[in-house]
C-alpha cells in the first residue's frame, strides 16, 4: 500500500494537466483493485461549470454533464451535506437522500456503474468536491479493498483535489511566465524583507514550502536569485 501511495503522489507532482492527473488516479485505482473513479468539483458560484475527471465511460460522463445531473445526483447532494465517506448502490439500503435518486442510479447502472464508495472533500476555499470509486457489481475484491484502504483513500482524495486546484487555479503572467498565487505571495513578502521563516509564519505554511514556491518562481522567471525575481515582480503590475 505504501508503494502505491508513494507512486500516486510522485505522479501527481509530475502532472502538468488534467489528463495526466486522471492517469495518476486511474493508476492508483487499478493498483488497489478498484475498477473506476470519478472526481467531481462543484466550485462556487453554482453557475460555474463543474470539473469532472474520471475513467467512467465517456458516454455516461457526457450524458451526465449535458443533463446537469450534478444538480440532482443524490450522491453529490449527500457529499455536500456530510464530510464522512459513504457507500451507495442499488443493492444497499439507502439513506433518505439516496432513496430519491433511484432513477438516476438505474440510469448509471446501464453504463456499468452500480455501486461505489464516495469521499466528500470540503476545503477552506469554498469549493466542494467528491471522489468516488465505483464498480459494475459488488465484488468481494472491491469490498475488501474499500474496507482495507478506506483511510488511505481519503488521503488520496484530498491529495488529488489539492493538485486539481493547483492545475486549474488562475495564474498570473509576468513577462510571459505564469506564476501561481502562492508564488506571487511569497515574492511579495520577500520584497518586504521577510525571510522564508517569517513568510511561513504569516502564510501558515512551513519555511520549506515557502522556499519551494520561491524556487519555482525563480525557475519560471529565468533568474538565479530571489532579489532578481522580486525585481521582475516589481516591474509588473502584480507588485501593486
Amino acid at each position: 500500500m505504501r508503494r502505491v501511495f508513494q507512486t500516486f503522489v510522485d505522479h501527481l507532482f509530475e502532472s502538468k494537466d488534467l489528463e495526466s492527473l486522471r492517469e495518476s488516479m486511474a493508476g492508483a485505482a487499478t493498483a488497489l483493485q478498484l475498477r473506476c473513479f470519478a472526481y467531481l468539483a462543484l466550485p462556487r458560484p453554482p453557475s460555474t461549470a463543474p470539473v469532472l475527471i474520471s475513467n467512467y465511460p465517456s458516454t455516461w460522463t457526457s450524458f451526465y454533464l449535458q443533463n446537469h445531473y450534478e444538480r440532482q445526483d443524490p450522491v453529490i447532494i449527500q457529499a455536500l451535506r456530510r464530510p464522512e465517506p459513504f457507500r451507495w448502490g442499488l443493492d444497499i439500503e439507502p439513506t433518505p437522500i439516496l432513496t430519491t435518486g433511484s432513477a438516476l442510479f438505474e440510469e448509471a447502472a446501464r453504463f456499468g456503474i452500480r455501486c461505489g464508495f464516495t469521499i466528500p472533500v470540503h476545503d477552506g476555499y469554498g469549493a466542494i468536491a467528491a471522489v468516488t470509486f465505483a464498480a459494475d457489481e459488488r465484488r468481494s475484491s472491491f469490498e475488501q479493498s474499500i474496507e482495507k484502504n478506506a483511510r488511505v483513500l481519503e488521503l488520496i482524495a484530498m491529495y488529488f483535489h489539492a493538485h486539481v486546484r493547483r492545475t486549474t487555479m488562475t495564474t498570473t503572467l509576468i513577462d510571459g511566465s505564469a506564476l501561481s498565487p502562492r508564488e506571487i505571495e511569497c515574492l511579495k513578502w520577500a520584497a518586504e524583507g521577510k525571510s522564508a521563516w517569517d513568510t511561513g509564519q504569516i502564510m501558515g505554511i512551513s519555511r520549506y514550502t515557502v522556499a519551494f514556491h520561491l524556487e519555482n518562481a525563480k525557475v519560471k522567471l529565468g533568474v538565479r536569485s530571489t532579489i532578481q525575481a522580486v525585481a521582475r515582480l516589481a516591474a509588473s503590475n502584480c507588485a501593486r
